[in-house]
Formats: structure tokens, C-alpha cells, sequence
């Protein structure tokens, strides 16, 4: 390699690290995904961390937990919204019945049914 290369080779590791990070802030900023309340039809445990939305139309929704809450599978939760009648990920937090654990909904992506 000769001298005239790593000013290239500087420049593409730039451009790479440059485009990384742009691509995680834009992920970060993308709109959260929500599910309105009224078509949410119920709801299924997996486990500690994984909670399903079966909706009105079909669709399910899986969404991660934040944490692990490990009374959830067994006791189920409740939830209460403010302001609008939706629920989205990383943002409304649950509350596991009878233990009264609080846990925060994490990322909402589609399942199959």
C-alpha cells in the first residue's frame, strides 16, 4: 500500500462511522408504534418478557418487555392510559395484578397470528 492509500482508506472509515451512527439516530427518532386501545381485542403472555396483542382485524402484535417481570405470565396486568386512547411501545407501563409490579412495554413488531 502505498502513501497516496490512507488518506482513502481515512476517509471511507469516516464515511463508515458517519453512516453508522446516522443510522442508529434515525432509528432512535422514528415514530413509536402504537396500537389504539379500542381495537385491541385481548391479550396473551409468552413469558416474563413477552406480552401479544391480538387486534380487531387479525393482525397480532408482539411486544418485548423493557425487563424481564416474572409474576406476569401467572397473574396478568392492567394497564392505564393518559390522554390518548393508545397504547405504544416504550412508553406505557403495565401493572402486574396482585403483585402490583411495574414494568414498561419495550419495541411493538408484527407477529403472526
Amino acid at each position: 500500500m502505498s502513501l497516496e492509500d490512507y488518506p482513502m482508506k481515512r476517509t471511507m472509515r469516516g464515511l463508515a462511522t458517519a453512516l453508522a451512527a446516522l443510522s442508529l439516530a434515525s432509528s432512535a427518532l422514528a415514530s413509536p408504534v402504537c396500537l389504539q386501545a379500542y381495537r385491541i381485542r385481548n391479550t396473551t403472555v409468552v413469558d416474563s418478557r413477552t406480552v401479544l396483542f391480538h387486534m380487531n382485524d387479525g393482525t397480532v402484535w408482539r411486544n418485548t418487555l423493557q425487563t424481564p417481570c416474572p409474576a406476569l405470565r401467572f397473574r396478568g396486568f392492567s394497564y392505564v392510559l393518559r390522554g390518548e386512547d393508545a397504547v405504544c411501545d416504550n412508553q406505557v407501563p403495565i401493572r402486574v395484578i396482585e403483585s402490583g409490579q411495574v414494568c414498561m412495554l419495550g419495541k411493538f413488531t408484527p407477529a403472526s397470528g
